[in-house]
C-alpha cells in the first residue's frame, strides 16, 4: 500500500476520532478502540492478526503503567482523606505569610499536584482559596488562578500522572530522567505562571453572583461562612476520573490532629527520591555493583510507589487510628475513579501498535522527516494541536506518542533526549485549555467566571505556560 494511501487512512482515522469524542460524545476509550480497529483493517492488517495486534498494544502498555497509575491514585487518596492536603496547604500559608498567600497556594498546588489528580487537587484546595479570599476581601482569581495552573502543569508534565507515564513508556524515555529534568522545568514553569497570573489579575473580572455570595458571604458584604458550591465538570475528560464536588475530610477519615507538614512533604517526595536515586545509580555506579542493584529495585517506579503506599497507610492511617479495614477501604476507593484512565491509556497503546503494524507509522515518519522540523518541535506542535482539537491532555499525549514513536525510533535519540521529547509533549498538552476541556469548565465554574473571562485568563495562562515549558526543553536539548 502506498504512503499516500496510508497517510490518508491516518488522517481520516484521527479526524474520525475527534468527531467521535467531540460531536458524538463517545467515551475516549471506546472511540480509540473503534478507530484503532477501523484503521487497522483499512490499512491492510490481516484479519487473523487483528486481535493479536490489539492484545499486544493493550498488554505492552498496561503492563507498565496500570500499576503506577493505581498506586499513585492510592497515595493521593490517603493524603486527601487523612486531611494531609488541607494541613499541608494551611502550613504553607502560615509559612509564607498573608502577603504571599497566592504564592503559598501555588506551591501547594505544585507539590500536592504530584500525587493527586488535577480535578481532585482542585476540589481539595479550592475551599482554601475561598476562605483566604473571604478573609482578605481580595478577588478569588488572585489565589485560584496560579494554584489551578500549577496543578494542571504537574498533571501534563510529570509521572505518576497517566499521560506522562504512557508517553515515557511508549517512546522509551526514562521515567527517572523525566522526573530529574521535569521537576525543575515544571517548577520554573509554575513560578513563571504565578508571575503572569499576577499581571492577569490586576484588573477586576465579572464574577458569578452565586459564587460571589458563596465566597464572600453575601453580595457586597463581608463575613459569613459560605462554602464552595458543588460543580460537575462537563465535556470530554481525561478518562472520567473527576467527581467535582467540593468536600473536606469527614471526622471518620481524620482525627482532630491533622498530619504535620514535614510528614506530608516527606511522603510526597519519597517515591520521587527513590526513582531519582536509581537513575543516578545507573549512571554513576559500576555495572554489577550491589548498591546499584539495590537502588535499581527500590527506584523502579512501581516499587517506589508501593513502598510509599505502605508508608502512607502506616503514618497517615494506622498511626492515626485507622484500622486495617478502613485503610483497605480508602485504598480501594482510589481505584474506580482511575479505572477509565487506565483503559484510555491502554487504548492509546493499541492505537500506537496499529500505526506500527500497519506501516502508517513509517509513512508518517517519512513525511515528518521531510518537513525538516526538529523532533522536539514536532512533539510539541502535535500534542498542542491534539490538545486544542479534542480537549483531553491525556488523550493528546497518548495519541501524540503513538504518531511520533516510529519517527523517534528512527532518529536514534538518547534516553535523555527522549525524556526531553516527553516533556515537550507535556508542554503541548498543558497549553490551550479551553471550552472542550473538562478542566476548563471545572475551574471556571468553581471560580465563578463566564466563558469569555475564562478564555482571557485560564486559557491565556495555560498557553503561555505551555510555550514556556517548550522553550525550557529546547534550552536543555543541547545539554543532553
Amino acid at each position: 500500500m502506498s504512503h499516500t494511501t496510508l497517510l490518508t487512512i491516518a488522517v481520516a482515522g484521527v479526524a474520525a476520532l475527534l468527531l467521535l469524542i467531540l460531536k458524538a460524545k463517545v467515551q475516549p476509550f471506546v472511540a480509540l478502540m473503534v478507530i484503532s480497529i477501523g484503521v487497522a483493517l483499512a490499512a491492510g492488517v490481516p484479519a487473523a492478526d487483528l486481535v493479536k495486534t490489539i492484545e499486544d498494544g493493550m498488554g505492552s502498555t498496561l503492563g507498565h503503567i496500570a500499576t503506577i497509575i493505581a498506586l499513585g491514585a492510592m497515595i493521593g487518596r490517603i493524603i486527601e482523606l487523612s486531611g494531609g492536603a488541607h494541613a499541608f496547604a494551611h502550613s504553607l500559608i502560615e509559612k509564607f505569610g498573608s502577603r504571599r498567600t497566592p504564592l503559598a497556594l501555588t506551591v501547594a498546588g505544585f507539590v500536592l499536584g504530584i500525587p493527586v489528580f488535577f480535578e481532585v487537587g482542585l476540589i481539595i484546595l479550592m475551599p482554601i482559596a475561598y476562605g483566604v479570599a473571604r478573609a482578605s476581601r481580595k478577588p478569588l482569581l488572585v489565589y485560584a488562578l496560579p494554584m489551578g495552573a500549577a496543578m494542571l502543569t504537574v498533571h501534563a508534565f510529570l509521572p505518576p500522572h497517566p499521560g506522562a507515564v504512557a508517553v515515557a513508556q511508549a517512546i522509551g524515555a526514562s521515567q527517572g530522567l523525566v522526573l530529574l529534568m521535569g521537576i525543575p522545568v515544571t517548577a520554573v514553569v509554575v513560578l513563571f505562571g504565578y508571575l503572569v497570573s499576577r499581571r492577569l489579575t490586576r484588573r477586576a473580572y465579572p464574577m458569578d453572583p452565586a459564587v460571589y455570595a458563596e465566597v464572600y458571604g453575601e453580595p457586597e458584604t463581608a463575613g459569613g461562612t459560605a462554602q464552595a458550591p458543588a460543580q460537575t465538570g462537563t465535556g470530554p475528560s481525561d478518562g472520567g476520573h473527576a467527581t467535582a464536588v467540593l468536600t473536606k475530610p469527614t471526622p471518620s477519615d481524620t482525627d482532630a490532629r491533622p498530619p504535620s507538614f514535614p510528614m506530608v512533604l516527606a511522603l510526597i517526595v519519597t517515591p520521587i527520591l527513590l526513582i531519582l536515586l536509581a537513575t543516578v545509580g545507573q549512571n554513576t555506579l559500576a555495572d554489577g555493583s550491589t548498591l546499584r542493584a539495590v537502588l535499581t529495585v527500590l527506584g523502579a517506579p512501581m516499587v517506589a510507589l508501593l513502598i510509599d503506599v505502605a508508608l502512607c497507610g502506616w503514618f497517615l492511617g494506622a498511626r492515626r487510628g485507622w484500622n486495617r479495614a478502613h485503610i483497605a477501604e480508602v485504598m480501594g476507593s482510589a481505584l474506580p475513579p482511575v479505572a477509565m484512565v487506565i483503559l484510555v491509556a491502554g487504548a492509546g497503546g493499541v492505537f500506537g501498535k496499529v500505526l506500527v503494524a500497519s506501516g502508517i507509522g513509517d509513512a508518517i515518519a517519512d513525511v515528518l522527516e521531510r518537513t525538516g522540523l526538529p523532533v522536539l518541535l514536532l512533539a510539541f506542535l502535535t500534542s498542542l494541536a491534539l490538545r486544542a482539537a479534542q480537549g483531553s491532555a491525556t488523550v493528546a499525549l497518548i495519541t501524540t506518542a503513538g504518531i511520533l514513536t516510529p519517527l523517534l525510533h528512527r532518529a536514534d535519540l538518547s534516553t535523555g533526549q527522549l525524556s526531553l521529547v516527553a516533556l515537550a509533549m507535556g508542554a503541548g498538552a498543558l497549553a490551550l485549555s479551553h471550552i472542550n476541556d473538562a478542566g476548563y469548565w471545572m475551574f471556571t465554574k468553581l471560580a465563578g467566571l463566564d466563558v469569555a473571562t475564562g478564555l482571557r485568563t485560564w486559557t491565556v495562562l495555560t498557553t503561555v505556560m505551555g510555550c514556556a515549558g517548550f522553550a525550557l526543553t529546547a534550552a536543555l536539548w543541547p545539554l543532553v
